[in-house]
């Protein structure tokens, strides 16, 4: 009897989710909450440590960051307004798609107790609807192009962009 198929393909990259989790960390937990200055501050701190690992690990890092992306695309979290922000007329604001995946950066960014804590308790998702964490989104492909001096034009596995993820958003399946 053969192992079941993981669905990895055997020539991807792959980056423990330990390791993943440990060069999260040094983001500084609540980075990005404060000031985008703090923030951008701690991407370059991450982008030192990854420009020395293995050009493997870079790709692998961008492959676990675009999965924990992915498994935040749901509407339990997309579909919160806007933390502290109201229309014209009062009512909540809602999150565009590009905020929506920016907010996601900012709940990897918070690190695993975070990350983890969402997917119970979709209300703790809601500071992160305010923050705009982009830059995490790049660091991976800019340190791969800094140690190989090529572009990055790689496909992850999981394609990270708002509503992308069929089972998170189930209500727009066809």
């Amino acid at each position: 009897m053969s192992a079941p198929d993981s669905g990895v393909d055997p020539g991807l990259p792959v980056m423990t989710w330990e390791r993943f989790r440990q060069l999260v960390e040094v983001l500084g937990g609540e980075a990005g909450i404060e000031t985008c200055q703090g923030f951008e501050d701690a991407c370059r701190r991450l982008a030192g440590i990854l420009s020395r690992e293995p050009v493997g690990q870079i790709i692998g890092f961008g492959e676990r960051l675009a999965e924990a992306l992915y498994r935040l695309d749901q509407a339990a979290f997309g579909t919160l307004p806007v933390l502290g922000t109201e229309a014209a007329v009062g009512a909540p604001f809602p999150q565009s798609d590009d905020g929506f995946l920016y907010s996601r950066a900012g709940v990897v960014a918070a690190g695993r107790q975070a990350y983890e804590g969402v997917f119970d308790r979709p209300e703790r998702f809601a500071p992160y609807t305010a923050l705009r964490c982009e830059e995490l989104l790049y660091v991976h492909e800019e340190v791969f192009e800094q140690v190989t001096g090529t572009e990055w034009d790689r496909l992850t596995r999981y394609d990270y962009e708002t509503c992308s993820n069929a089972d998170g958003w189930p209500d727009l399946r066809k």
